[in-house]
């Protein structure tokens, strides 16, 4: 038998897997660059690993040296200067060494070096806390430029600016208006919060990106690279398909099941869309709103459990409750949110008058899981560490990723002997494979890592007193108005995320508005009854809007990844991807004053089950409010009783609480399903006059 090449057995290059990540690197490095990125990138991965299962090392020096490898690699990676339009190299950079430079080396030794400072003189920092000598001064203030410079680099100016902003006000303080007046800090005291302690740089978003987080992306990278995503996307082909509008269906399964392991809006669009997109456009579905379907869907992927997104474990620590707490509260809106989502396919199939694809092309069920039903193993075991055995989400990722390890290499040792090869070459291709994996996912965490570095800037410069001045003048710009607060809340999110990833734009806005929207809360009074908001539901409200701006025009960068795959304008692309992105919108406000919606205090499964159908009920009767459709095209009248029924479903307390007692408060709930059964008939009994839309042929998928 003839005998096959090692690169068959390897779907993705390092280099393209490199790149895949939602702020890994985009780097030119090659030659040596990329071979010594590569040897980082493992010994990255493999020092996480250890850390988590059985390296026992201060927390303080697992934050450091995760920002070391993380600030190299992007010094390594990423050059100063782009190339010019004629592709040569800018003349202002010397000795310029392949595609990075002497400058770029030397900066990443001292940057390196900045941030293993505080490990390698840890008893002399212990010992003089909070009074730095000239040599801890000299290094700190080195670790936070090249900290911003670094983070310019990966994930563009708007943090590093935002962060020089929080420094300028920190010295500025004194000197301002009476409304804007601080009281500043010395150098001494800035320097010694930001570097030598753990409220500054080594803060709270560092350590959970270097814990969990590190690990969630690295389990999401070597799950895709083994097939996992496209194992999801013909899974969810293969179920939803054959459905009106099937093709959309489908990709917001296939986004929402890479979505659990993936994490990341814009890694999930490329991932998915770029099977999907062409797929719904060939079923009837214009450009731009095929496009959109795809980059709502991947946007909520950060919203559905058990992975979510990396803000998700920062809200574990800040709320200080377990991670299965935050999943558990973010499920109902997550899923029903995809429901919705499904909704809205659906009646945009039912305006175009399209079909479901035929069954001969459709991928079979059984074959489908048959293939990949070993990915489904390594999601289980997350699952069951989390939710049955109830251990911390460090050791339950950590536990999955050896169990993958061990899929990893068995599956390729099962192709070789397979294809005719022998044990040992199954085995060299799947250690291989599996070092590449880990190296890959390490460089997928760059930019997190040092977004949550440069995060804990603005967190340091908060708690050095700041916060208060910011928050009192929040407070007083909502006029103590909590529903102009949280609109002023969502707008901000909306518009830091322009230029945050939503890590970064979660840590700024929970620091500063979650605390002011629990006690300007505490003071509301709903029909007799005090609204007391629970911490968890204000970070998660900070959460939810800051995720909305991957699609939110004009910068909404999903958006740019669909509309780039669909040969479409961004712009409209956003536009129509944020309007379907309401339906998510009107969620967070529904659950900050119905805390039901997230399961707070709700310990019953069977009423679990009654809220989640009452939230997706909710959420289908204001998808189609907004899309002018239920079953038929909408009357005003129609539209005003499906808004009507949206509150009903989601807050119905905030109606039949005038005249009902709190225990009765589900009794809303039951007119709103009497009302929609009377829409739906009148809708029904109306003529269709859409025309059914000619089926494309298709092969198989």
């Amino acid at each position: 038998m003839k005998k096959r090449k090692e690169s068959e057995f390897q779907p993705n290059s390092y280099r393209e897997e490199m790149i895949k990540g939602d702020h890994g690197l985009r780097g030119e490095g090659s030659g040596f660059t990329e071979n010594l990125t590569l040897l980082i990138g493992l010994s990255w991965a493999l020092f996480q690993i250890a850390s988590a299962g059985f390296l026992l090392i201060d927390s303080i020096f697992v934050r450091a040296i995760h920002l070391t490898f993380a600030i190299s690699l992007v010094y390594l990676n990423i050059p100063m200067f782009k190339r010019g339009k004629n592709g040569d190299w800018d003349k202002r950079i010397l000795l310029a060494m392949n595609r990075v430079t002497v400058i770029d080396y030397i900066f990443a030794i001292f940057a390196a070096f900045s941030a293993l400072y505080i490990v390698i003189d840890y008893m002399g920092i212990a010992s003089r806390a909070g009074m730095p000598v000239t040599r801890d001064i000299i290094f700190g203030f080195m670790l936070i430029l090249l900290l911003l410079e670094a983070t310019r680099r990966v994930i563009g100016p708007a943090l590093p600016i935002i962060a020089i902003v929080f420094i300028i006000y920190v010295f500025s303080g004194p000197y301002l208006p009476d409304f804007l007046a601080f009281k500043g800090a010395s150098i001494s005291r800035f320097i010694s919060q930001m570097t030598m302690d753990s409220e500054g740089i080594y803060g709270v978003p560092l350590q959970v990106s270097a814990t969990v987080v590190f690990l969630f992306v690295l389990f999401g990278t070597m799950l895709e690279r083994i097939g996992g995503g496209q194992f999801f996307i013909r899974l969810a082909i293969a179920g939803l398909g054959r459905f009106k509008g099937g093709a959309a269906k489908a990709a917001v399964l296939g986004s929402a099941l890479t979505g659990m392991v993936s994490g990341s809006s814009i890694a999930n669009v490329v991932t998915t869309g770029t099977f999907t997109i062409p797929l719904m456009k060939k079923m009837g579905y214009p450009a731009a709103k095929a496009a959109a379907i795809e980059v709502a869907a991947s946007t909520n992927g950060q919203l559905a459990p058990p992975v979510m997104g990396a803000a998700a474990f920062i809200i574990a620590e800040y709320v200080n409750v377990p991670y299965i707490e935050v999943a558990k509260a973010a499920a109902i809106p997550a899923f029903a949110s995809y429901f919705a989502l499904l909704w809205i396919t659906h009646v945009e199939a039912c305006k175009l008058g399209m079909q479901g694809l035929p069954k001969s092309s459709l991928p079979d069920v059984r074959e489908t899981l048959k293939e990949g039903w070993a990915f489904l193993i390594p999601i289980g075991m997350l699952l069951y560490e989390l939710i049955f055995m109830q251990h911390s989400a460090e050791m339950s990722v950590f536990r999955a990723i050896l169990v993958l390890s061990v899929i990893m290499i068995g599956l390729h040792v099962i192709r070789a002997r397979f294809n005719g090869e022998t044990f040992w070459f199954g085995l060299k291709i799947g250690v291989k494979e599996w070092l590449l994996s880990l190296a890959a996912g390490a460089t997928n965490m760059a930019g997190v890592a040092l977004a949550t570095a440069c995060a804990g800037i603005i967190v340091g410069c908060i708690s050095l007193g700041l916060g208060q001045q910011i928050t009192t003048f929040v407070e007083v710009l909502s006029m103590g108005n909590i529903l102009l607060l949280l609109a002023i809340t969502a707008i901000a999110s909306l518009l830091l995320g322009m230029g945050l990833p939503t890590t970064a734009n979660y840590i700024i806005m929970a620091s500063l508005t979650a605390p002011i929207l629990v006690r300007l809360a505490a003071n509301v009074d709903i029909h007799g009854m005090d609204l007391a908001v629970p911490l968890l539901a204000a970070h998660l409200y900070c959460f939810y809007f800051g995720i909305l701006a991957d699609d939110t025009p004009p910068v909404g960068l999903a958006a740019y990844a669909g509309a780039a795959i669909a040969e479409t304008s961004p712009i409209a692309t956003g536009v129509q991807g944020f309007w379907y992105d309401i339906r998510t919108a009107i969620l967070p406000l529904m659950f900050f004053f119905n805390h039901d919606i997230i399961l707070w205090n709700i310990h019953s499964f069977p009423m679990a089950i009654f809220i989640f159908a009452m939230t997706i009920l909710g959420c289908i009767c204001f998808a189609s409010w907004t899309q002018g459709w239920f079953v038929n095209t909408n009357t005003k009248l129609e539209n005003a009783l499906l808004a009507l029924c949206t509150l009903l479903f989601l807050n119905p307390f905030l109606i039949t609480g005038f005249v009902l007692p709190y225990e009765y408060r589900y009794v809303g709930v039951f007119i709103a399903m009497g009302i929609m059964t009377a829409i739906y008939i009148m809708q029904k009994a109306r003529p269709n006059k859409v025309k059914p839309l000619k089926m494309p042929k298709f092969g198989n998928i």
